[in-house]
């Protein structure tokens, strides 16, 4: 239904201006799936140029897939470098800000927020690194033959602290910027870089004011054209004010929200519950503000970007958060519809009618929505640290399964990955190529740890590498600004050995846990205890990627050993023992510039673009397949799905020490929305908490439904999965992406 038809059917209430902005969402969602086509990361509002407005071009995806992009035509960039490139601090600011200035204006009368981001900084960057800044040959030998990825070159993925724009305003961050800029005369094109961002932003939003303006003044329905005309006395007043109402805040937020999505990416909002309590509290009682009203500006924020925020948990004494900003969070996504990331808290400092009200959205919803998280877990983890508890409760959910101090920490969390698949497979070959060594478990065991230390160094190595040139390349200008310590000290937060910010705990992921850990397992089954193929035959079996009936059958063999996840096997003490191997290794020492280091277990989306540079493995998977997700065992490790045992293995394989290895449960949606399921739900995540795990995604997904989504995504336009740590619309998918998803399901736990 058009929003003229939906006008025409009933009045001008907050659920059919919800159900046009729903609408509005999911056409200009189809359009980029046609102009665009797969998109296999967050469900970004990005609304496409006009027509007459775009360039398409080609960029690589998340997963590693070449995907098309979109560029907004007419915008004046400035190369300052001979490659064609632009970097550092002040020509990024400025063209940057070129970007704004012509960005075009787009207001929805049916919303209460304006603004909507058309264009992706990241385009424009046609050169990543100048040839100057070169990683050293024999760091770079290391990357390559260990397929290191992320360390260099990695954008955002920390949390900046809403906060400071809230109460300052761009006047405020201006005069911030002023104030700083004669105590370090050496950082001159950091600043001007700085306030070229704020003048970029403020413009942008005054073109937007200007707009809703003229809007107005053509409006003949009475409720639009007050709507109109109170948007634009909004944000003409944010150009420069402090926000005083929760609308207001509402606008700066998002503003702030687009600026650094069109940046580099970074979509955090964190606590979101938190920074607008005292403005739902001043309206509340002032009698300006009704729940129904503040439920439908917050679902204007979150429409326009699905950024992730986290509801409750702990302040810096302890006590919980939870209060009624957060439950409004949770309605507001409940009836978005839509893909949002919205994490819930979990554990015995939270209040129980949290998790039970996230339980009853999800399984209303069935769109993955909200997720779950022990948070007590990882804030214990992350004093492990050596961060005080007052500071680790402070911590913020604020990406896929990480979260972050918000303006004090830089980390890198989800962009650092080593895939243990590429270490093991370098072990097994040294062991069956070496004629005088002694072919055992153990010895394959000393390979593999031994190429793991070297992998986890080199990753410490290439993290140092980033902190000391990142900040001349491609600098966090947008973060910098709601960040304590950037603008006093002169450095952008990626000046690590500038020490911008107050923490530096840098994010390490392990991948493919339960590809390594059941390829181990079925080695010393089939090979060292039943003798069904020797080792030189497994090889051979895996350089001609079990081709043929006689590899296929021993393919099979392979992979029908008792698995990670079916409870007490052999596959279950290794994927255990991997993950110890693994933490232990990265939290030993730190990098060689002195830079802390936290572990975690997760693959994001990368489970394709890794699996493609993994050739066959004696799991029985095939050369260049996917490989695990995250902490999860593979789907079908056991023929009864019981999600009891894949919440136990995960529980089993948590690093400990803040960052998040997720459980990725899916569940069948005939599950009824009764007290008793609803209690089952909530207990089993409960449950996985206080087995030490962090952080739970369900999925609500019909078999059925979603196999026929894949065959054909056009006819299940608005059906939402939460793929990893983010959500979006199944049809965005690419096929290869969509299939694993797929897998997950049909195949069972």
């Amino acid at each position: 239904m058009t929003v003229k038809a939906l006008e025409a059917a009933s009045p001008y209430t907050w659920s059919t201006r919800l159900d046009a902005l729903r609408q509005a969402k999911l056409t200009q969602t189809q359009e980029k799936q046609e102009v665009i086509g797969a998109m296999d990361y967050d469900d970004w509002a990005f609304i496409l140029p006009p027509p007459e407005r775009r360039e398409l071009v080609q960029t690589i995806s998340g997963s590693g897939v070449p995907i098309n992009d979109v560029k907004l035509n007419g915008v004046e960039i400035r190369a300052n470098h001979p490659s064609g490139g632009f970097f550092g601090p002040e020509a990024c600011g400025a063209n940057f800000r070129a970007l704004l200035e012509a960005h075009p204006p787009y207001v929805d009368p049916m919303s209460s927020l304006a603004g909507g981001y058309m264009a992706n900084f990241f385009s424009y960057r046609a050169a990543g690194w100048p040839a100057e800044i070169a990683v050293p040959p024999e760091l770079q030998q290391l990357r390559e033959r260990y397929q290191l990825g992320g360390g260099i070159g990695a954008a955002q993925h920390f949390c900046q602290d809403l906060s400071i724009g809230l109460e300052q305003g761009w006047a405020g961050i201006l005069a911030r910027l002023e104030q700083a800029r004669p105590q370090h005369p050496g950082s001159a094109g950091f600043y001007a870089g700085l306030e070229h961002v704020v003048r970029g932003i403020q413009a942008w939003m005054g073109r937007h004011a200007a707009h809703a303006a003229q809007l107005a003044a053509a409006e003949t329905e009475a409720e639009r054209r007050r709507n109109l005309e109170e948007m634009a006395a909004i944000n003409a007043y944010l150009v420069e004010g402090v926000p005083r109402t929760f609308r207001e805040a509402c606008q700066w937020i998002l503003w702030y929200d687009m600026a650094a999505r069109m940046y580099n990416g970074s979509g955090s909002l964190g606590r979101l519950d938190v920074l607008l309590t005292p403005f739902y509290q001043r309206d509340r009682a002032a009698g300006r503000l009704d729940d129904e009203e503040a439920t439908f500006h917050v679902a204007c924020l979150l429409l326009r970007d699905t950024a992730y925020l986290q509801l409750g948990g702990p302040d810096p004494q302890g006590a919980d958060v939870t209060n009624e900003v957060s439950f409004i969070v949770l309605e507001a996504s409940r009836r978005l519809r839509m893909p949002v990331n919205v994490g819930v808290c979990v554990g015995p400092s939270t209040d129980p009618r949290l998790l039970r009200r996230g339980v009853e959205v999800l399984l209303e919803n069935r769109q993955g929505v909200p997720k779950f998280l022990g948070i007590d877990r990882t804030t214990e983890g992350f004093a492990r640290n050596g961060v005080p508890l007052e500071v680790a409760r402070t911590r913020a959910y604020s990406g896929c399964h990480w979260s972050a101090v918000p303006g004090r920490e830089y980390t890198l969390n989800d962009c650092v990955k080593i895939n243990f698949g590429v270490p093991f497979d370098i072990a097994l070959r040294e062991l069956v190529a070496d004629p005088a060594g002694t072919r055992s478990m153990a010895a394959l065991w000393a390979g593999f740890e031994r190429h793991l230390q070297i992998a986890v160094d080199g990753t410490k190595a290439c993290l140092d590498f980033h902190l000391a040139h990142m900040h001349e390349v491609f600098p966090e200008l947008v973060m910098d600004l709601l960040c304590h310590g950037p603008i006093e000290r002169g450095a952008d937060a990626s000046a690590g050995f500038a020490r911008a910010v107050d923490f530096y705990n840098l994010c390490i992921d392990g991948s493919a846990l339960a590809t390594i850990a059941d390829s181990f397992a079925a080695i010393e089954q089939r090979v060292v205890h039943e003798g069904r193929m020797s080792w030189d035959e497994l090889l051979a079996h895996l350089d001609a990627d079990w081709a043929g009936d006689e590899g296929e059958l021993a393919r099979v063999m392979m992979k029908s050993i008792p698995r990670y996840g079916s409870g007490g096997s052999a596959a279950d003490c290794y994927a255990v023992r991997i993950a110890e191997l693994f933490t232990r290794q990265v939290k030993e020492r730190p990098t060689p510039a002195g830079f802390n280091c936290v572990p975690g277990i997760f693959s994001w989306a990368a489970t394709i673009g890794m699996g493609k540079g993994l050739g066959a493995t004696p799991n029985g998977r095939h050369a260049g397949d996917p490989i695990s997700h995250g902490s999860n065992p593979d789907p079908g490790f056991r023929t009864d799905g019981a999600p009891t045992a894949l919440a136990l293995a995960v529980a089993s394989v948590q690093s400990g020490f803040g960052n998040a290895s997720p459980l990725q449960l899916e569940m069948d949606p005939g599950v009824a929305l009764d007290e008793e399921e609803v209690e089952r739900v909530a207990q089993l995540i409960a449950t996985h908490f206080e087995l030490g795990g962090t952080q739970i995604n369900i999925n609500i997904l019909n078999r059925e439904q979603l196999l026929a989504a894949h065959e054909d995504p056009s006819r299940y336009p608005d059906l939402v999965v939460r793929v990893t740590g983010f959500s979006a619309y199944f049809a965005s998918l690419s096929k290869e992406f969509r299939q694993v998803v797929v897998d997950r399901l049909v195949s069972g736990h």
